[in-house]
């Protein structure tokens, strides 16, 4: 590890003046393949697939990879029930140097779109419950994927300013945190090589369109499914007295678990535990025997993490002891690992603002925030083993974000039907920003 983090530190010093150098050259680059990668964008945008379903995004990508020059293995990754996944491995070599592992993801959303644009998707499909549900790219999946095809064809083009392995990853099934592990599942290192660096980026709506933001340390929270399952005597409505309502019991375990982190985890460690889901009964005159519900667990610390699965399963049982529910009937709590947190390696973190400084300047490269969502991208870096960087890519148009802050009222989020990335701006920041520093880690 000491080796790795040795490295950036000498690039500072070698690779920074080459890309301010060429850094104009660059975005006029950037800028003039905005035609084309507008087309890209469009067709992600309204061809989008669900988690784990990725098929047709997964063959557009791994083409227009192979036309490029890029060596590309598709169909790599497996699933923990053994079935196939589409992620995409691209290879660019250009010599003896670092490896560095660039990574975007294939998967979209079952949210309708109702943003009115006439490139909106109107994918509608069945998933995995056997539901008909609509399918958007309301997380910027398409505009990720199409800033990662403007830097594979600069990192083509620029052949003669870097030395080392272009790896690209696409990646499926992020937005189910299953598609990060699939691929390491399926020898995704012993095959392709192990990388020095792992770089990514998101959009974000809180963020101008034109710039990006970067810190190093924790920059998404872990992710932890929990399902709690309350049990009870199911009988009559007409008489409750006669069994034990887990409706009721559930109930009240809603608001007890809310008082968890408010109550029980230090204010200066950020936690957010959910109950997103509730399942129970067949019947309105019916008192059913048991209640399920999902709950979404968000922490950046591990430390952290256990502590909120120790008080929930905790307030459960003392919930149900105190209701009198029979020693066999007590709740379950059901953990399913996620995602770790996201965390930026600090050093690496300093090299990708001073290579985005010197190809975007000063003014449209800020300080980022961490946020409580998560992502799977982390997975990557082997537990922090490899030096990891994601970093914000704005997506916001500037004068509604600017309204957006005067107001108080917040523009349409990631995982919204009206989320709409300002991608005129934004598709060409990517691709200067992303070329810039893998250029300069490339070295």
């Amino acid at each position: 590890m000491l080796r790795t983090l040795i490295i950036p530190s000498v690039l500072a010093f070698t690779a920074l003046p080459l890309v301010a150098q060429s850094s104009a050259n660059l975005a006029t680059s950037a800028a003039q393949q905005l035609p084309s990668l507008t087309e890209t964008y469009k067709h992600l945008h309204s061809n989008p697939e669900l988690s784990g379903h990725e098929v047709q995004t997964a063959a557009y990508i791994a083409a227009a990879l192979r036309k490029l020059g890029y060596t590309v293995t598709d169909h790599v990754g497996k699933y923990q029930d053994g079935s196939q996944a589409e992620g995409v491995v691209a290879l660019l070599e250009n010599g003896p140097g670092p490896r560095l592992l660039l990574r975007t993801e294939l998967d979209a959303l079952p949210v309708e779109e109702k943003t009115g644009v006439d490139y909106a998707s109107d994918v509608t499909t069945t998933n995995a419950q056997g539901l008909a549900v609509h399918v958007m790219h309301a997380c910027g999946h398409d505009l990720h994927m199409t800033v990662m095809l403007g830097v594979a064809k600069e990192l083509v083009d620029r052949k003669s300013q870097w030395h080392g392995t272009a790896m690209i990853i696409g990646q499926p099934a992020e937005e189910t945190i299953g598609g990060a592990q699939a691929m390491l599942a399926d020898h995704l290192y012993e095959r392709f090589g192990r990388p020095d660096f792992v770089l990514s980026e998101h959009d974000s709506n809180g963020i101008a369109a034109g710039s990006i933001a970067v810190k190093g340390g924790a920059m998404l929270a872990s992710a932890t499914t929990l399902t709690v399952t309350i049990r009870g005597i199911g009988g009559h409505g007409s008489a409750p007295q006669v069994g034990k309502d887990p409706i009721v019991l559930a109930a009240e375990f809603v608001l007890v678990a809310q008082t968890i982190v408010s109550r029980q985890i230090d204010p200066q460690e950020p936690a957010v535990l959910t109950v997103g889901m509730i399942h129970g009964g067949t019947k309105n005159n019916i008192i059913p025997d048991e209640v399920s519900m999902g709950l979404t667990l968000r922490a950046y610390s591990p430390a952290v993490r256990d502590q909120v699965i120790v008080a929930v399963k905790r307030e459960a049982e003392g919930l149900a002891q105190g209701y009198g529910i029979p020693a066999d009937r007590m709740p379950t709590v059901t953990v399913n690992e996620g995602a770790p947190a996201t965390y930026n390696d600090p050093a690496m973190a300093e090299h990708v603002k001073n290579y985005a400084v010197a190809a975007l300047g000063k003014d449209r490269v800020f300080d980022a925030s961490a946020i409580m969502a998560s992502e799977d991208v982390g997975l990557f870096t082997l537990d922090g083993k490899i030096p990891g960087v994601m970093f914000w890519l704005g997506a916001a148009d500037p004068a509604k974000l600017e309204e957006s802050r005067k107001t108080g009222v917040p523009l349409p989020s990631p995982h919204s039907a009206l989320f709409l990335p300002d991608y005129a701006p934004a598709i060409p920041t990517g691709v200067t920003a992303m070329t810039a520093v893998a250029m300069g880690f490339l070295k």
